[in-house]
């Protein structure tokens, strides 16, 4: 067969395309936008050099980033290639390296059979690191050790190099010593970690020069797929390995380099020409994804970042609808307006499957959950864990059951010794042995625990932990406090906050949940005025916390964060929560470089859509209990008015509260009517502060936005909104009991 019968084979796909294929001599950059089909390019590349015999099959490198892609890239090669096609290697970037290094891994120390360690593995190892230093966790959490070692790897530092680069900075200093033992300690275990598989086949190569000439034979040609992601580890790895034929292709998008958290640096790609001379760039532009109208929206908003390449997508589907922009006044309007136009969209012929709801932070899904489930639109979280389901939250919403019903043994066994109150696994087995054989609760038996001489023991803690439990039941039936004081009162007196802050990982974002929770919880008596009461709320999130697991090919609508997104596609996409602060994030909005990645989250968010893109922001959003009120993103107003559609409430924000507002402070320090002459489960409950009275020219510090100045103070009903110039974050409006801020 002639090379021009073979080329033939490859008429079905463009232009751009063909010459994709074409190209296998030399570096190759193919710059390829969402929807242009990427896969299919590199398929056919493969299968045109094994046609073209080029080379052996098991002379073709092509690494992924995930398992799921390494296989479905290698059965697509199978099928475009019966003959050769499975020898080629197909992998990710982890899997190939343990390849090399399980054959030539004893050069550097290690055996063919070397354990890999997961996260769990490296976190006991790094506590029983810091046991032998004397380090407390409080001031050097497992977590941020590992993260710190993670980023040290990905540019390949030794910890001797990290002690250097730490100088005078005493934390650095003591984490680069339990870097050097941690990587001590792998050794003496015949183990690494994830990173350390690609570190060490550098240093193989390195080190043992005729290894990396063998493979440098080995691989006449190599392909790398999604180039943006990769890091300099990563990028070190497979430029060694293209060193001596030069044939190296990388196909990506700079424009969907979203990843930077993760060590990804955009560089790689930007500056690929410049790392191999004499390297030819090809750009897919042609989208067959989604309509025209998504494609100008996208196209409009990323022009707006300076670090790209440039390409302009476009495609041959129709123009499509216009981009609905809506406004609503709350999160739950909004989440009720995604709700109903789903609900209409199935009832005019559209599946359930149809529909994706995009969101910047998990934390905006607890909203959506409740409409959704509310409206019975069947739905699935995909790359995170549902709301109700999260340690904390379940966690939390124990204690609210155990006071509802004390005889609950299941809720009960979750929260005793949580947090910790020395009441072991030992007591509790013993406590519910006995409760079994008179029939009893649990609770039952441990009221009366100095009874039993089981339990005698641990009868101090336990009874303690009885009078926590009979305080809150006390308080919740003297009909004195609210739902939302309630739950403050459980947070404050159970110190579940600080048990978060010394015992989890993540501390953080699990105190953002179960603040997010309390959101729910003053919404809940809004919404059911005298009708509120534990009972009601409980059977409320039954609705969260009861629903099947779906099946993955279900007819459900999906809801994920926009990174979760990437690489998915769906008919109708939502993105919720178009304002700044949300999203682009508090955090990024004034670094350029950061809100550059922002707004490459937002193209992905944008091409995730092939008909009909919903765009939606409120005027006022509660979220970790506080209420904010942010402008529309700056990237709604990227897209020329001539591409959307606006519905909803389009005038300026002017708030108005009636007398009845909550006076509780969530999350914050005042516990509402709760007085200093109440016994409460054995401890002193803390003085009644009076609200913060707060005065234009007041400096504040907010938990969030930082430090700012009071502009303007205006009373509403049983609240202050105070409109406040913050240092970073811009001027906002805050309501004064719901905002976690502090007089400085």
């Amino acid at each position: 067969m002639t090379q021009s019968e073979i080329q033939q084979n490859f008429s079905h796909m463009n232009n751009m395309q063909q010459q994709a294929v074409f190209t296998t001599e030399g570096p190759l950059l193919i710059l390829a936008g969402a929807g242009s089909g990427k896969t299919t390019v590199l398929v056919n590349r493969i299968a045109y050099i094994l046609q073209s015999q080029l080379c052996k099959p098991w002379q073709i490198l092509a690494i992924t980033f995930t398992n799921k892609a390494a296989g479905e890239l290698k059965e697509r090669i199978i099928n475009a290639v019966p003959d050769g096609g499975a020898d080629i290697w197909a992998a990710t970037f982890h899997s190939t390296c343990a390849r090399i290094l399980r054959r030539y891994g004893d050069r550097i120390g290690f055996s063919s059979h070397f354990t890999v360690y997961g996260t769990d593995d490296q976190k006991k190892l790094v506590k029983d690191i810091l046991k032998q230093l004397n380090i407390d966790e409080k001031y050097l959490p497992v977590k941020s050790i590992l993260s710190e070692i993670s980023k040290a790897k990905d540019k390949m530092h030794t910890p001797e190099q990290m002690r250097k680069e730490a100088q005078f900075d005493s934390r650095k200093t003591d984490i680069s010593k339990v870097y050097e033992i941690y990587q001590s300690r792998l050794k003496t275990a015949d183990a690494m970690d994830f990173d350390d598989m690609l570190c060490n086949t550098v240093l193989l190569f390195e080190k043992c020069p005729e290894i990396l000439e063998y493979y440098q034979n080995q691989f006449r040609y190599i392909m790398v797929d999604e180039y943006q992601d990769t890091n300099k580890v990563q990028y070190k790895f497979v430029s060694m390995l293209a060193e001596k034929y030069g044939n190296i292709c990388v196909v990506g998008d700079d424009d969907q380099s979203i990843y930077k958290f993760r060590g990804a640096t955009i560089e790689n790609i930007l500056s690929f020409e410049n790392t191999f001379k004499g390297a030819k760039i090809i750009r897919l532009e042609q989208n067959y994804r989604s309509t025209q109208n998504i494609l100008n929206a996208a196209n409009e908003v990323i022009s707006n970042n300076t670090m790209r390449k440039g390409k302009t997508l476009w495609t041959e589907n129709a123009k499509g609808d216009k981009i609905q922009i809506h406004t609503t006044d709350s999160e739950r309007d909004e989440a009720n307006y995604i709700a109903q136009t789903i609900l209409d969209g199935v009832a005019d012929g559209r599946k359930y499957s149809d529909y994706a709801i995009l969101y910047r932070m998990n934390a905006q899904s607890n909203a959506i959950e409740q409409a959704l489930s509310r409206s019975g639109v069947p739905h699935r979280v995909i790359g995170g864990h549902r709301f109700y389901d999260r340690e904390e939250i379940r966690d939390m919403v124990a204690y609210l059951q155990v006071i509802n019903n004390p005889h609950d043994d299941v809720r009960l066994s979750r929260i005793i010794n949580v947090p910790k109150r020395s009441i072991g696994a030992t007591t509790l087995s013993n406590a519910a042995g006995i409760a079994a054989g008179l029939g009893e609760s649990i609770y039952t038996v441990i009221k009366e625990a100095d009874s039993y001489p089981a339990l005698s023991r641990a009868a101090a803690k336990l009874k303690s932990f009885v009078e926590l439990i009979d305080g809150f039941i006390e308080a919740e039936q003297s009909g004195d406090y609210s739902l939302a004081e309630l739950y403050n009162l459980v947070i404050e007196h159970t110190g579940y906050e600080q048990y978060l802050k010394t015992d989890k990982d993540n501390p953080d974002v699990r105190i953002e949940n179960i603040e997010e929770l309390s959101s729910n919880i003053i919404k809940f008596e809004e919404d059911y005025g005298d009708e509120a009461n534990l009972s009601a709320f409980l059977e409320e999130i039954s609705l969260q916390t009861d629903i099947d697991n779906y099946d993955a090919e279900a007819d459900t609508c999906v809801m994920m964060t926009l990174h979760s997104a990437k690489g998915l596609e769906f008919p109708v996409v939502f993105i919720a929560g178009m304002e700044d602060g949300i999203f682009p994030s508090i955090a990024t909005m004034m670094n350029p470089e950061e809100l550059g990645e922002e707004r490459r989250l937002a193209y992905v968010g944008i091409t995730r859509a092939k008909e009909k893109l919903y765009l939606t922001k409120t005027t006022s959003r509660m979220l970790f209990g506080s209420t904010s009120y942010n402008k529309a993103s700056r990237f709604l107003n990227e897209i020329p008015d001539d591409l959307v559609e606006r519905s909803g409430d389009k005038k300026q924000f002017s708030p108005s509260y009636s007398a009845s507002g909550s006076s509780v402070s969530v999350g914050g320090g005042s516990v509402g009517k709760f007085t200093a002459n109440k016994s409460f489960g054995g401890y002193k409950a803390p003085s009644v502060k009076s609200g913060v009275v707060y005065n234009v020219g007041d400096s504040v510090l907010h938990k969030v936005f930082g430090r700012g100045m009071v502009m303007r103070a205006e009373k509403m009903g049983n609240d202050t909104m105070l409109e406040i110039a913050f240092d970073k974050a811009g001027t906002k409006t805050l309501m004064a009991n719901f905002c976690k801020m502090e007089k400085i």
